[in-house]
């Protein structure tokens, strides 16, 4: 955690910045991936015989349950994060996240009650995630410009909300339409994910603190301070 402070121009000039860039964007593509798809591939899972044994009504739950879990996360997992740290939380969202994913792939269709608890754990990594980055920015960069540092992170989350349906989409569009396929034809999405936070991990696991060039001057910054009272109590008097 950083006792200095870095500018929103000179952050997007640092590896760390673009590092965290890339988790970001692992994290929030692997878990809009599975959130777009959510009400088809439950059904989907479980059909026997050309039909599912998970009706609509239950497969609508099943994304109302998700969005729960995506909210709780953002509480459960930030707050964690602020006893073990930022970088650890995202190896555990990460790394985690790609045991899960596995799982999913190959036996996530033997039992719906096993299916939903890994689609909703991977969910609430989804929300921690986005929940835990404006701490790891402010570890990072400090505070002096951590809002205008974090509305440049989120073109990750941009991107990723491109990216993540793209990609599940684009392996389905190839087994047919969803909501009539089988568990097999989300395997190859399923796993491209798995290689999305392994970046993700990697990305994470390389993230250093800033280099000290790329500080604001310490006397600079606080005589700003020092001045910004002043003028407004000036303003004010006129």
């Amino acid at each position: 955690m950083t006792t200095a402070n870095v500018s929103a121009a000179n952050a997007v000039k640092t590896r760390s910045f673009w590092l965290l860039w890339v988790v970001l964007f692992c994290n929030v593509t692997a878990g809009i991936g599975i959130l777009e798809q959510a009400s088809p591939m439950i059904q989907d899972f479980f059909r026997e015989g050309g039909t599912s044994t998970v009706s609509v009504a239950a497969a609508g739950g099943f994304v109302g349950l998700l969005s729960l879990f995506n909210m709780a996360g953002r509480f459960v997992w930030s707050s964690t994060s602020d006893l073990i740290g930022r970088k650890p939380i995202y190896l555990l969202y990460l790394g985690v996240g790609m045991v899960l994913y596995t799982l999913l792939a190959l036996v996530g269709q033997t039992a719906t009650a096993f299916f939903v608890l890994l689609a909703c754990v991977i969910l609430s990594f989804y929300g921690g995630g986005f929940a835990t980055v404006p701490a790891y920015l402010r570890d990072l960069f400090g505070t002096f410009q951590v809002g205008a540092i974090h509305g440049r992170l989120l073109t990750a989350w941009s991107a990723a909300g491109v990216a993540g349906p793209l990609i599940v989409n684009g392996f389905l569009d190839a087994q047919g339409k969803p909501g009539t396929l089988t568990a097999a034809a989300y395997r190859p999405a399923l796993f491209t994910m798995v290689g999305v936070l392994a970046v993700g991990f990697i990305a994470n696991l390389l993230i250093r603190p800033v280099p000290e060039r790329f500080h604001e001057p310490a006397a600079g910054r606080d005589a700003d301070e020092a001045t910004e009272p002043a003028t407004a109590e000036r303003s004010g008097t006129r």
